[in-house]
């Protein structure tokens, strides 16, 4: 068959990634199924993949990754390029993004404290979870993404990597979605609205489209680093212009406290700054603002596709670590300040919005840019690249400069741009759309998955009842990986009830402007 390199391509979906090999010795199937890491065994829990089952017992997992990166040595397009620092980048242009700017909402609904305390805890979580994965891409180094991870993890079940495959391309490119939304927006606000919004909207996908043209993270690794420092730029400029302008310069500030405003909403006097949520605050808006921070941290998704493409992925963990402590220490301060001077009652999502002078919102929004454009593009890149290599896996076309394989790559970033410009019209709210996307989507992919990737481990490692043998250490990871899953489930089920009724009461107030509108969307 033309183009076929060393095997018959497999049908979509049904790679030989997980298939146990039949004609191996059985002493040489077992041995495969044990990954030594830092001088711990430490177990598969799936079956042992075709290609990796001639690799000595013995071996470090680095030299399996050493014989994968080798396999690639004479490919025009080589996939495991990636160093730490480069991996590093991507993390950064990730988590360091527009929805930073939510933060100061978030804490105005929470309360100063609980909105503090309840970033460090999230972050603290994911951390936690995103070293899991991470100890997970370690024993499996033939998965490609978190697909791959959600088949092993449910026993190998079909179902569970179609319904993983699912999930993971809806949240991807509702994430597109929310940065077309974005870039309208923006669009909106430099220019005045001088055109229809839903042109603008068309050209942030466009753009978008052409500039997730690059097939290896390796190459966006360099337009990451540009993103993440110009972001970083973005959110320090508003914080400081917050405080320039001081809180009688906030936008609709009005010394009245019983002034009413245009949308008929009793809001003036002096900007409310609470340590405690304010008395009346509902359930609902109270969920709707831990989800904004959650969404903020959470992107376990994208992280075995990370992983899957670096030259050492020990290194993996110096990269979480570092882009943690600066996520604390850059979302707590941005957050803090611009609520600090904005209040209770003049805080918009994104906090650009709450900025009185319009000079200050255009130069602070402006060098939001390149992650407007760059952080729809990386998800946009994963969802592309999932789907190019199911369909060429094995063949020349996914490792060489071929007409065939250039086409369809930009053919399937076209239709995941298309489709996210349908979501950025039918779902035209920022905050609330932050809010379902993290309930539907971040429940499995932060929470459930890595507390179910614990457990069936140290069970690999161990055998049943594993938390017994390990003593108090085996309890007290047992307990915190059930609390996880337990706290997805309630993301999923309590957190997109507040969501969906969070968007019901927005409708309803008037406050969500029409489908395929040109109506002005500026900040």
């Amino acid at each position: 068959m033309a183009g076929v390199r060393e095997k018959q391509e497999a049908p979509f979906g049904e790679s030989d990634t997980f298939k146990p090999e039949h004609n191996v010795d059985p002493e040489q199937q077992r041995r495969s199924s044990v990954t030594s890491v830092q001088g711990r065994k430490m177990s598969r829990i799936g079956p042992p993949p075709t290609r990796l089952a001639s690799l000595p017992s013995d071996s470090d997992a680095v030299d399996d990754y050493s014989k994968l990166v080798q396999m690639e040595a004479d490919d025009a397009i080589k996939y495991r390029t990636c160093s730490w620092q480069k991996t590093a980048a991507l993390l950064f242009s990730e988590y360091i993004c527009l929805a930073i700017m939510s933060f100061p909402y978030s804490y105005s609904v929470l309360g100063l404290v609980p909105g503090l305390i309840l970033t460090v805890v999230q972050a603290a979580f994911v951390l936690y979870t995103s070293l899991v994965v991470w100890e997970f891409c370690l024993r499996h180094p033939e998965t490609k993404d978190v697909c791959d991870i959600g088949q092993m993890l449910f026993w190998n079940s079909k179902w569970a990597w179609y319904f993983t495959a699912i999930m993971f391309l809806l949240n991807n490119t509702f994430i597109q979605g929310l940065h077309v939304l974005v870039i309208s927006r923006y669009l909106n606000t430099m220019s005045g609205h001088s055109i229809c919004t839903v042109g603008f909207a068309a050209i942030g996908a466009v753009v978008s489209w052409v500039c997730s043209m690059p097939r290896t993270f390796n190459a966006l690794s360099k337009l990451a680093l540009f993103s993440a420092f110009f972001t970083f730029v973005s959110v320090i400029l508003a914080a400081a212009f917050a405080g320039a302008e001081g809180k009688h310069g906030t936008a609709g500030y009005n010394p009245d406290p019983n002034h009413i405003n245009a949308a008929g909403q009793k809001v003036g006097g002096e900007p409310l700054v609470l340590a405690i949520p304010l008395a009346g605050t509902t359930f609902v808006s109270g969920m709707n603002a831990f989800l904004n921070i959650s969404y903020t941290f959470i992107g376990q998704i994208t992280l075995p596709s990370f992983i899957a493409e670096m030259k050492n992925p020990y290194d993996f963990r110096k990269a979480i670590w570092i882009v943690t402590i600066c996520e604390i220490i850059v979302f707590s301060l941005v957050g803090g300040i611009v609520y600090g001077y904005t209040g209770t009652q003049y805080n918009t999502a994104p906090a650009f919005g709450s900025l009185g002078n319009d000079i200050y919102k255009k130069v602070s929004f402006s060098f939001m840019i390149p992650t407007l454009i760059f952080l729809g593009v990386l998800y946009a890149s994963v969802s592309a690249r999932f789907v190019f290599f199911r369909i060429f896996d094995g063949t020349v076309h996914k490792t060489s400069h071929t007409v065939v394989g250039w086409a369809s790559w930009a053919a399937i970033l076209a239709v995941t741009w298309i489709v996210a410009f349908i979501i950025a019209e039918v779902i035209p709210f920022f905050s609330d759309l932050l809010s379902l996307m993290s309930s539907l989507f971040d429940s499995f992919f932060g929470w459930i998955f890595w507390g179910v990737a614990y457990l069936r481990m140290r069970k690999a490692d161990l055998g049943p009842g594993f938390y017994r043998k390990r003593g108090i250490r085996g309890w007290v990871g047992f307990l915190m990986n059930i609390f996880i899953i337990i706290v997805g489930v309630y993301f999923l089920g309590v957190g997109t009830y507040a969501s969906v009724d969070s968007i019901i009461l927005d409708y309803k107030a008037g406050n969500v402007r029409g489908v395929f509108t040109c109506a002005d969307n500026a900040v």
